[in-house]
């Protein structure tokens, strides 16, 4: 598996090896001893698997005092994924990082604790799979406004259109008025 730094080292490409052959593919999306030697974690306790149309955003979300680390990827189509970083005491702090992750393309994205994650789906149909460190708890729940000036992600948005979005993620705050203390 090849590690690749994004311009926020502490989010990573990571491109499996894939075997392919007449029959079609093979890869390992996550092995114990190999993330361990790149400094990944190595126990995930919860797997999330959403299903999305074209031009839908679901997020920016994140967790307080039991923020969750994620190893994302896309097993059906294609979503521009983002990651904000939400520690304050970081030089990235309300940095963002975009890569396109597809079914085609079989990169996973690596999103540690105190980020922010959010997707824009840019095919028909995505599936998006990810493994958490830590268990969804709804009292933590937070979101983070998705189109924040301060933050100015550069969402390749259909044609200009509003995205389809969630009420909580409508009406999320921008990044100056959210919590982010109890990390």
């Amino acid at each position: 598996m090849e590690v690749i730094a994004t311009k926020i080292p502490a989010v990573l490409l990571l491109r499996p090896t894939v075997f392919e052959d007449g029959r079609g593919f093979f890869m390992e999306t996550f092995h114990a001893e190999n993330f361990a030697a790149h400094g990944l974690p190595t126990e995930f306790v919860q797997d999330n698997h959403s299903g999305s149309s074209h031009n839908v955003l679901r997020g920016l979300h994140y967790q307080v005092k039991e923020p969750q680390g994620k190893l994302v990827r896309v097993t059906a189509g294609v979503v521009f994924d983002v990651a904000v970083d939400l520690r304050r005491d970081s030089k990235t702090f309300g940095h963002w990082v975009g890569e396109n992750l597809s079914a085609a393309n079989r990169q996973l994205t690596w999103i540690p604790p105190g980020f922010a994650h959010g997707f824009y789906v840019l095919s028909v149909w995505a599936e998006v799979q990810y493994k958490c460190t830590t268990p969804y708890r709804p009292e933590y729940d937070r979101a983070l406004r998705w189109d924040d000036p301060d933050i100015g992600i550069a969402w390749p948005l259909s044609e200009g259109q509003t995205p389809a979005l969630s009420d909580k993620d409508a009406a999320a705050p921008l990044l100056k008025d959210i919590e982010t203390e109890l990390f």
